[in-house]
C-alpha cells in the first residue's frame, strides 16, 4: 500500500513537495517494518528421517523401538509443514536424534543358548555337590536372560561370564574314597570271623557228641 502510494506521488507531477515527503516518509516504515523471512532448512532432519525409516524393526528390543515410533511421526509431520519453523524443524531433529540413539539392539545369545545346553548335558553324579550347586544356580539365571526379550547385551555377557565361570569350576568326584574303603574292608573282616566262630562251634559239638557216645 505504501509502494502503491509512493508510485503514485512520483507519477504525479502536479505532486507538492509535503505530499512527496509523507510518501517517502510511509514507504521508509513500510520497509522498516519488514521482517525478514529466512528459508527452513529441513536437510538434517529429511536425513535423519529417511535413515531411521530405513532400520529393520526386529533387529531392535521391542521397547525401544515402541518409543521412538511417536517420536518419528512427530518428525514426519514436521517435515511436511511447509509453515514449519526453523526452531520448531532443530527441536524435532533433535528429538529423533535421541530416540535414535535410544534404540538397543537384540544381543546375539547363541553362545549362551550352548552354555546352557552344555551344562543341562552333564551327568551331576560326576561333579561334587558344591561346585553342581554353583552351575545349577547360574543354569537359572542364565535361562531367564535367554529368555528375557528385553535382555540387554550387559546382561547377556555378565550371564555367559557367570555361567562360564561356574562350568570351569566344576569339581569331579574323587575314585576310590578310603573311608568308604575302610567300612567295606571292617565289614569283610566282620563277615570272615563270624564264619570261622560258626565253624568252630559246630567242630566242637561234633567232638562233644563223639565223646559222649564213646564213654557209653
Amino acid at each position: 500500500d505504501a509502494l502503491d502510494k509512493a508510485n503514485a506521488v512520483l507519477t504525479n507531477d502536479n505532486a507538492t513537495q509535503e505530499e512527496v515527503d509523507e510518501a517517502y516518509d510511509n514507504l521508509q516504515a513500510a520497509i522498516d517494518g519488514l521482517i525478514e523471512v529466512k528459508q527452513v532448512d529441513k536437510s538434517l532432519l529429511e536425513a535423519m528421517v529417511n535413515r531411521v525409516l530405513g532400520l529393520e524393526e526386529d533387529k531392535y528390543i521391542a521397547s525401544s523401538w515402541q518409543a521412538m515410533l511417536p517420536v518419528l511421526e512427530t518428525a514426519q509431520e514436521v517435515l511436511a509443514n511447509n509453515n514449519a519453523t526453523q526452531a520448531e524443524v532443530d527441536k524435532a531433529y533433535d528429538a529423533l536424534i535421541r530416540a535414535y540413539l535410544d534404540l538397543r539392539v537384540k544381543p546375539n545369545k547363541d553362545i549362551l543358548s550352548g552354555l546352557i545346553n552344555k551344562a543341562n548335558g552333564l551327568n551331576a553324579a560326576s561333579y561334587s555337590a558344591k561346585t553342581w550347586a554353583v552351575v545349577e544356580n547360574e543354569v537359572i539365571k542364565a535361562q531367564e536372560v535367554l529368555e528375557d526379550p528385553e535382555a540387554s547385551e550387559a546382561e547377556v555377557k555378565a550371564a555367559k561370564k557367570a555361567l562360564t565361570k561356574a562350568l570351569e569350576g566344576l569339581e569331579p568326584v574323587k575314585a576310590g574314597d578310603t573311608t568308604a574303603n575302610a567300612i567295606k574292608t571292617g565289614d569283610s573282616s566282620s563277615v570272615g570271623i563270624f564264619i570261622g566262630l560258626s565253624v568252630l562251634s559246630i567242630l566242637g559239638l561234633r567232638i562233644f557228641k563223639k565223646r559222649k557216645y564213646f564213654f557209653k
